[in-house]
């Protein structure tokens, strides 16, 4: 019987006022997402900004402190057990037994699902065939490459072929062919039909991947919007400055205060929004001349989504709360 609530916001994953904390300390301030059938949504934030805690409670394995959360047309608290078979699961490390080969990692786990057995060995080798591990499927797991596990990871979690898949940070530790390898398998995934929540501390994999993005800070949503959109909140251009070894590279933060988005003390590059083009060089280079710093090389670009994370994000140093998401909307309104 389909036990699923009639008049909830439509939608594979709907949250609403989700919150969390761990004692004294408040992880989830009140987070609101959507992500819509058939779509990836991406969770960008820093590292404890919520994602996982996100994550962690949409697929049942905690339970929140406040608001509600629906998968696949569940109550994540009332109706654990209907999420459960909407949703895989894959988090930040394999979890894949070591000693058992690919096919028995499968196989097992299909058995544990209720399975025929004739339903787990025709779905094993389905997916051994999709995330192309025929030849490694009778060879202990333990001899797999880490793109290799991450691979038989995720095939695991697609057993039962749910509609709903959270995938924590994919990709960690992953040689770029294995990941480039991996995202191939993930669009796969969402062509055919699947809604995909990833989380990830690559922009460049939300940026070729995701259809929305959401990003958290300090347990609250404080941008959403598709990879274009975000890009757009940061200025039309970039300039890199790099600043010669013999020159005071604190003083040059100084003086390109106001226009300055990112420092780089290591490689000595500072990063300004140019609002205005060549007015904007021209004027930055000016006060680094009158300094007297010498700059070594500049070069122009089109914002990335790193520099759109970056802008939102901050360094960390802001305070939490309302004054920081109303500085970022000052940001947006006249940087």
């Amino acid at each position: 019987m389909d036990t699923r609530q009639s008049g909830i916001p439509d939608g594979a994953i709907v949250v609403r006022n989700l919150q969390k904390s761990f004692g004294d300390h408040k992880v989830l301030h009140g987070i609101d997402l959507t992500v819509r059938r058939g779509s990836i949504l991406a969770l960008l934030g820093p590292n404890g900004a919520g994602k996982t805690t996100t994550v962690r409670i949409l697929s049942t394995l905690l339970l929140p402190d406040g608001g509600e959360a629906w998968v696949n047309g569940y109550d994540v608290v009332r109706q654990a057990c209907e999420v459960r078979t909407s949703i895989g699961l894959t988090g930040q490390f394999a979890a894949v037994d070591l000693y058992l080969t690919g096919e028995e990692n499968l196989l097992m786990l299909g058995r544990l699902y209720r399975l025929s057995r004739a339903d787990a060995k025709r779905r094993t080798w389905e997916l051994l065939e999709q995330f192309d591990l025929v030849d490694a499927a009778r060879r202990p797991v333990r001899t797999y490459s880490g793109g290799m596990k991450r691979r038989l990871d995720l095939a695991m979690s697609l057993i039962a072929a749910p509609p709903i898949i959270f995938l924590d940070e994919p990709t960690t530790g992953l040689d770029p062919r294995s990941r480039l390898a991996l995202w191939a398998l993930i669009k796969d995934l969402a062509n055919n039909g699947a809604t995909i929540l990833l989380t990830t501390q690559y922009m460049d994999e939300a940026d070729h991947l995701a259809d929305w993005i959401v990003v958290i800070d300090e347990g609250r949503v404080i941008a959403e919007g598709d990879s274009d959109s975000l890009k757009a909140r940061v200025g039309a251009e970039h300039m890199d400055l790099t600043i010669a070894s013999g020159s005071d590279f604190a003083l040059a933060q100084q003086m390109v205060d106001g226009h300055q988005l990112q420092a780089d003390p290591e490689r000595r590059v500072l990063t300004i929004v140019a609002s205005h083009g060549a007015t904007t060089l021209k004027q930055v280079l000016q006060r680094l001349e009158d300094a007297q710093i010498e700059v070594e090389s500049v070069s122009m670009r089109r914002p990335t989504l790193d520099d759109a994370f970056l802008f939102l994000t901050g360094n960390g140093s802001h305070g939490n709360g309302t004054d920081r998401i109303q500085e970022i909307q000052e940001k947006v309104r006249y940087g």
